[in-house]
């Protein structure tokens, strides 16, 4: 199953269920080498399931004291989609390895 890195929204349990129609498993993970910020969000859509203006982003520090914390959630191939339409276009998938060794995928910023 493909692994997908929450550090933001998608760990909410209404936006899994809008998104995905079920609540996710997962468990907390670490990534090094990025940092948070913030993007103001105007998709009228994502604005509705997340109740938040502002949403975290990953950027790329390439510095390893840099550290976020999240969840790595266990998704379908379909759930990948979906999370796909649920992130604005200011963010991009890729994949990556985590702290602990495991792979998955994290939204990042363009």
């Amino acid at each position: 199953m493909p692994k997908l890195f929450s550090y933001g929204t998608l760990q909410m349990e209404q936006v899994q269920m809008e998104t995905f129609g079920r609540i996710l498993e997962g468990e907390k993970e670490f990534l090094t080498g990025f940092k948070l910020e913030m993007l103001k969000i105007t998709d009228a859509e994502v604005l509705t399931k997340s109740n938040q203006k502002y949403h975290p982003i990953l950027v790329f520090s390439g510095n390893i004291t840099d550290e976020v914390e999240g969840i790595l959630f266990e998704v379908t191939d379909e759930e990948i989609l979906q999370a796909d339409e649920y992130e604005v276009d200011d963010y991009k998938r890729i994949e990556t390895v985590f702290k602990s060794g495991k792979s998955g995928f994290i939204y990042v910023g363009k």
